[in-house]
C-alpha cells in the first residue's frame, strides 16, 4: 500500500488548488465570508511548509501530517455551522474540499527527501565530499592533462 502513496508536493499542489477554489467561489457566493476565510487559510497552510513547491518554508512535513486532519475537522465544522451565513453552494464546496483534502492526505508520503550530495556520500560509502582529493591524486590528474601537438 505504500507504494501507492503520492508524494509531498503533489499533496501540497492539491492544497493550493483547493484553497484557490474556494477563494474564486467565495467571488461569486452571496455569503463570501466562510467560504473565502476557509481557501485563504488553507492556501497560506499549504504555503508554508517544506517542500519545492512552499513559499515559506516554516512547518516540517511531519507537523503537517499532523495538523491536516485538523484543517479537514475545521473544513467539516466550516461547512456544518450554523452560526455564519453560508448558502448552499459554499457549504457544499466547504464539504467537497474537506472530503478531497482528506483523500489526499490519507494517499500522501511525508518523508522528506535526502539532499543528492548525502545520497551521493552514502553510496560511496564515505563521507568525505566529491571536491575533497588528496594532493597527490589532484597533481596525478594534472600531469595526464598535458595537450600534445
Amino acid at each position: 500500500m505504500a507504494g501507492l502513496k503520492r508524494p509531498f508536493w503533489m499533496h501540497q499542489l492539491v492544497e493550493y488548488i483547493l484553497g484557490g477554489g474556494l477563494v474564486a467561489a467565495d467571488i461569486q457566493s452571496t455569503e463570501p465570508l466562510v467560504p473565502g476565510t476557509v481557501g485563504g487559510l488553507l492556501l497560506l497552510y499549504a504555503s508554508c511548509t517544506k517542500s519545492p513547491v512552499a513559499a515559506f518554508r516554516v512547518l516540517s512535513r511531519r507537523v503537517h501530517r499532523v495538523i491536516d486532519p485538523v484543517v479537514v475537522l475545521v473544513e467539516v465544522v466550516a461547512a456544518a455551522q450554523p452560526w455564519l451565513a453560508v448558502d448552499v453552494a459554499g457549504r457544499a464546496s466547504i464539504g467537497a474540499v474537506a472530503f478531497v483534502h482528506l483523500v489526499v492526505w490519507w494517499q500522501s508520503t511525508y518523508t522528506e527527501r535526502v539532499p543528492r550530495a548525502q545520497r551521493r556520500s552514502a553510496l560511496r560509502g564515505g563521507s568525505a565530499p566529491r571536491s575533497a582529493r588528496s594532493e597527490e591524486h589532484t597533481s596525478e590528474l594534472q600531469s595526464h592533462s598535458f595537450i600534445s601537438y
